[in-house]
């Protein structure tokens, strides 16, 4: 009888154990599945706030085309700056000769010299150099940095071959790309408004750029002419033009962004009567700038723009160059960590900024591997976080994409608003899209040269452009709109212009 006791009540212990068992991976399975949705709530609402139905980004392209009216009307009139480049005249596809460019626009600069042809298309030849800029000189003073630029220049000059002596009385030119702000007066001339990207040299606050260079360049005995002083979205159109005729745009779509466009003399209001030259003229937009309420913003982008140096400015950018996407995805993969634990304890390299940079979401976006290998790479080497969950990494990836599509389809309707100021939008704006002949309208072809890594190299970025351009145009007119990709046209295209504004040229 004993023994039969003893055992009912093990059985009985044994009975109570397991139902405790079962009761606890019951309460951690509803825990689990508790988080599991809360990820999924972070990642759904961060979807819906990044939409950009076709009829929204339809209200981005009208709002763009309205800023760039106000930004050609008064100085101060909108958040596109609308910059006069006094580009007025692009290769015509007849240049030839020798020409030269100097690139400065971050912590390396470039000399370039460019052979041209005399055919449309024909570089014939281009060397490049490329140089570091010493710390100390983007401190210093523009003498010391002028200077030192020059130095290089003048090596790069006597490296020359044969055939490229100068005749008598001819110069050489040179055209000058300077990726700060600066405030035009002329093709060649233009005062520096204010440094970025770590640059700190205060006498040149205010200085006309393109004559403290041919101040340095006279200095050291060189025949060297500044001809032109641009920015490397002119540059890119340059190039797209000198290429194709039909260019009449060009965009920057890399770490940062930037657009410029021909716009026509007479629509150019904040200028009337200084402008004397009829025709059109290359306007930068500094379209980083542009602000609209379409925009869908969402609570990751304004954290970031609050932390951001430049509160408040550039919201465009923010959203769509390569400076900042892997920062956004960065947010919500750190607030999805925070709402669950299956990336374990929140690795602390998650919690730093721009830790997750732009190539390396691109690469975990782009994985096709069926166990994303290289997403788990990225997650541990990275960021911190090893052993993530496949069902987990499927949802970092997911972020990826909205991340982009999001960024690629606002950069597309920022290209539609450029097109539908200049009428090319197939909408019949201010300057007619259509060429009339034998009594029917015919599309005119529309090029926009285009430049930049996170177009160039982020396959799906690019793809999710193109496919907003579609849709927002529509196949009956975005069949007659090409973005061609342009190779270095903040440098190819400055000796372009350097040569439309030869002194050769001028003495022939």
């Amino acid at each position: 009888m004993g023994k039969v006791s003893f055992g009912l009540a093990v059985a009985v212990s044994c009975a109570v154990a397991s139902t405790g068992i079962a009761a606890v991976l019951v309460v951690r399975r509803v825990r689990r599945r508790r988080r599991w949705n809360r990820v999924l709530a972070v990642l759904k609402e961060f979807e819906e706030a990044c939409s950009t139905s076709v009829g929204r980004l339809r209200q981005v392209v009208d709002a763009m085309a309205v800023e760039m009216h106000a930004g050609l009307a008064s100085e101060g009139g909108s958040k596109l700056k609308m910059l006069l480049s006094f580009v007025q005249n692009l290769p015509t596809g007849n240049e030839k000769g020798i020409f030269y460019a100097l690139d400065i626009g971050g912590t390396y600069f470039r000399v370039l010299r460019v052979q041209l042809g005399d055919k449309r298309s024909a570089v014939v030849e281009c060397d490049v150099e490329r140089q570091p800029i010493p710390q100390e000189l983007m401190t210093s003073t523009s003498e010391d940095l002028f200077d030192f630029i020059t130095s290089s220049l003048k090596q790069f000059i006597e490296k020359e071959g044969g055939g490229s002596e100068l005749l008598p009385g001819r110069r050489r030119d040179l055209g000058l790309t300077f990726s700060f702000p600066v405030k035009q007066t002329s093709v060649s001339s233009g005062h520096l408004i204010k440094w970025t990207k770590g640059f700190r040299i205060k006498d040149l606050v205010g200085k006309d750029v393109a004559e403290c260079l041919q101040q340095a360049i006279n200095k050291k005995g060189l025949n060297v002419r500044v001809s032109t002083l641009v920015n490397d979205a002119v540059g890119t159109l340059t190039l797209g033009h000198y290429h194709d005729p039909d260019t009449v745009a060009g965009v920057i779509i890399g770490t940062g962004t930037n657009a410029c466009y021909l716009e026509r003399t007479d629509a150019i209001i904040k200028c009337q009567g200084l402008l004397r030259t009829s025709g059109v003229m290359a306007i930068n937009m500094e379209w980083g700038n542009f602000w609209s309420a379409h925009l869908p913003r969402t609570s990751y982008d304004m954290d970031l723009d609050v932390d951001s140096p430049n509160p408040n400015d550039q919201g465009f950018e923010k959203m769509i160059s390569g400076m900042y996407l892997g920062e956004i995805a960065r947010r919500v993969i750190f607030r999805m960590a925070q709402e669950s634990d299956f990336f374990g304890p929140v690795s602390p390299r998650l919690s730093v900024p721009f830790t997750l940079t732009t190539p390396l979401m691109s690469a975990m976006h782009e994985d096709e591997s069926g166990d994303l290998r290289e997403v788990t790479r990225i997650l541990d080497h990275a960021l911190g976080i090893p052993n993530v969950p496949l069902k987990v990494r499927r949802l970092l990836v997911k972020v990826c994409d909205i991340v982009t599509r999001r960024a690629a389809r606002l950069a597309a309707a920022g290209i539609v608003g450029i097109l539908k100021k200049i009428g090319r939008d197939g909408s019949g704006g201010v300057t007619s899209g259509k060429t009339r002949g034998s009594g029917d309208s015919k599309i005119r072809r529309t090029v926009v040269a285009i430049e930049g890594a996170l177009y160039t190299n982020y396959r799906s970025f690019r793809e999710y452009l193109n496919e907003a351009l579609d849709e927002i145009l529509g196949e009956d007119i975005s069949q007659h709109v090409t973005l061609q990709v342009t190779e270095d046209g903040s440098g190819v295209g400055a000796a372009l212009l350097a040569a439309c504004h030869s002194s050769n040229s001028v003495d022939k």
